[in-house]
Order: C-alpha cells, then sequence, then structure tokens
C-alpha cells in the first residue's frame, strides 16, 4: 500500500516539476527590425525552445530594455542579471585580449571560415572566457566604410572622423591618419546626422537596420581576392554560468547542441544573408567604392605594420605572446580557408 501511495506521489508532484518550463531573459543592444536580432538571434532562440520540448522558454529583450548601455552586457551575464546576452568583447577592451586577434587589419576572410578558425583557437585557450558558459563567438562578414565623402585612395582616408566600434578600428583609423570615434552602434545615426563623425565602420547588416544608406552617399570596400572588408568584428553569445549549471543534464544538452562549433556554419552562412539587404539599400541609394589594388596593398603594409605591431605589444604586457597568437590565428584561417575553398567544410 505504501509503494502505491509513494507512486501517486510521484505521478502527481514530481512529473509536473519536472515537466515544469524554465525561462530565461536574453538581452542585447541591437533593434528588433536589425537582421541580427531577426535572422540570428530570435532562430536560434526558437530552435532552442523546439529541441527542449518547451521546457525551455527564453524572452529578448532587444534595445537594452532591460537597463544599461551595451558595454554592461558583458557585466550583466557574468552577474546572473540576465541570462544570456548578445554583445562585442570590444566593448570590455581588455577583458578578453586573445580573440582580439581575429579583428586585425587583413585577417578577415568569409565568416564561415573566420568561425571554424575561432573554434579551434578557442579551444587552445579556453582561459579566455573563464566564468561563462560560452554559446557562441563569431564574426559578421567585415566592416567597410559608409561614408559622406567619396574616398578613391588611402590618402584620401586621412583627416575624416570615423565611428568605431573597438580599440583594434581606432588603431587602423589611426594609422590611416583619421579620428577614431568609439560609440555603440545605436548612436551612429545620430552622429552622422549631427556631423560628429564623417563616416561610420559597420557591415551591411547593421547599416540596414539603422538606415545608414539614407544618411551617407559612399561604401567604401577593397578590391581585394581574399575578402573586401577591411577587418572583422568579433561578437560572442554568453550565458551565465550558474544559469547553465542549475539546468537538468537534458536541457544542457540542448544548448550545447546549439554552441561553438555546432552553430558555426550556420552563423557564417546566415550573416553572409544578413548582409544582402543592406548591400543593396546602399546599391540603390549611393555609390559602392572599391579601392584599387594597389591603394589596397598600401594601406595593408600600413595597417600590419603599424596596428599588429601595436596590438602585439600591447597585450604582451599583460603577460600575452601576442606574435604567436598572430601567427595561430593566421595559420587556422589559411587551413579553414583551404578546406572552405574545396566544399569540405561541415
Amino acid at each position: 500500500m505504501l509503494k502505491v501511495l509513494f507512486s501517486i506521489f510521484l505521478i502527481l508532484v514530481v512529473t509536473p516539476l519536472q515537466a515544469q518550463s524554465i525561462r530565461l531573459k536574453a538581452h542585447h543592444m541591437l533593434p528588433p527590425v536589425a537582421p541580427g536580432h531577426s535572422m540570428m538571434l530570435a532562430p536560434w532562440v526558437e530552435k532552442v525552445e523546439q529541441e527542449s520540448g518547451g521546457r525551455l522558454e527564453i524572452d529578448i529583450y532587444p534595445l537594452m530594455h532591460l537597463g544599461g548601455q551595451a558595454p554592461a552586457l558583458t557585466d550583466q551575464a557574468y552577474d546572473g542579471i540576465v541570462d544570456i546576452v548578445w554583445t562585442l568583447p570590444g566593448y570590455t577592451p581588455g577583458r578578453f585580449p586573445r580573440i582580439e586577434v581575429f579583428e586585425l587589419p587583413f585577417l578577415a576572410a568569409h565568416p564561415v571560415v573566420m568561425n571554424f578558425a575561432i573554434q579551434d583557437f578557442l579551444e587552445n585557450h579556453p582561459e579566455e572566457f573563464d566564468g561563462y558558459k560560452l554559446i557562441s563567438v563569431f564574426v559578421h562578414a567585415g566592416q567597410l566604410i559608409h561614408s559622406k565623402v567619396p574616398i578613391h585612395t588611402t590618402a584620401e582616408l586621412a583627416g575624416l572622423k570615423y565611428r568605431i566600434p573597438a580599440r583594434i578600428s581606432a588603431w587602423m583609423v589611426e594609422s590611416w591618419g583619421g579620428t577614431p570615434i568609439g560609440t555603440t552602434v545605436q548612436k551612429i545615426p545620430e552622429m552622422l546626422s549631427k556631423g560628429i563623425v564623417d563616416a561610420a565602420l559597420i557591415p551591411y547588416e547593421a547599416s540596414f537596420g539603422l538606415k545608414i544608406h539614407d544618411m551617407v552617399d559612399y561604401h567604401i570596400l577593397l578590391d581585394d581576392e581574399t575578402w573586401p572588408r577591411l577587418n572583422a568584428q568579433v561578437l560572442m553569445v554568453i550565458m551565465n554560468l550558474q544559469t547553465y549549471d542549475r539546468l537538468p543534464l537534458d536541457l544542457k544538452g540542448v544548448i550545447d547542441a546549439n554552441s561553438g562549433r555546432n552553430v558555426a556554419k550556420w552563423m557564417g552562412e546566415t550573416w553572409v544573408e544578413m548582409e544582402r539587404a543592406g548591400e543593396l539599400a546602399a546599391e540603390a541609394s549611393g555609390d559602392l567604392i572599391y579601392l584599387p589594388r594597389e591603394e589596397v596593398e598600401l594601406l595593408r603594409q600600413k595597417s600590419q605594420r603599424q596596428v599588429a605591431e601595436r596590438w602585439i605589444s600591447v597585450v604582451e604586457n599583460a603577460g600575452i605572446d601576442g606574435r604567436a597568437l598572430v601567427d595561430e590565428a593566421t595559420a587556422l584561417l589559411e587551413h579553414y580557408g583551404q578546406l572552405f575553398a574545396a566544399g569540405a567544410l561541415e
């Protein structure tokens, strides 16, 4: 009789508790119309919810609706104020110093190539994200210059004011003789409209969501056979470690199945797709200018000499062998670039 009563207790009490959904908060700085929200983060959340059988529910809060400025997102995830954030390591310079190597000028490649290279890199340097559950580190399709004035030569880059997202981009602008002005992405329209900056370094994806194509007439890329962008910006989706640790084992498995190498290709391909709307808008409203190859080579030499060496020096002051990281990242990008060209990346 006692066994029967205990079985009834398990059915009535324990099973509903096991089936109870867990609600999480995801926070980011993009507007909900931005492709990064609608085409990447929201589909990722939907897939996780479906694969959890409805036991995980994730509410997305865009545009910093839960408070704070974009640079605070990293701490919000670490402190458990929110459960998941989409942000940039570069918003907190020096906190994730190793992964910054992928932002150096002229290391940009196809996002799928870069995302796979980053997975290997992080396996070699797991200490970079201690204290977080790392869902994904990835890149956008690369930065181009959205400018109010035409730029056809390296010399014409000098003397302009540029909005930049992080310190590597700032150093790159300084190497051109320009003035970098750092701010989060949502402030770019105001800065352009008020003449605070002459140009902005962002991918097409972000420019489309912010309607930058209505505010500038020129979009500057590189005539470069490797990749037509100046550099890539590293982004990340991170989760509060305690939130992850409290999940049942099977729900941890759902998160893991949608993290790291498992989403690297999808995120890279999705970002290339996300770029298309911004590119079409730029073509329709302004001019796409490709810096000639001889100018690209001048820019490459200047950027690599000044920016890469500066970064190596800065991270070495923090006890990190920056030159070894540059060599490692370059080798990984070459390796995955060859696999991608052969159609062998899955």
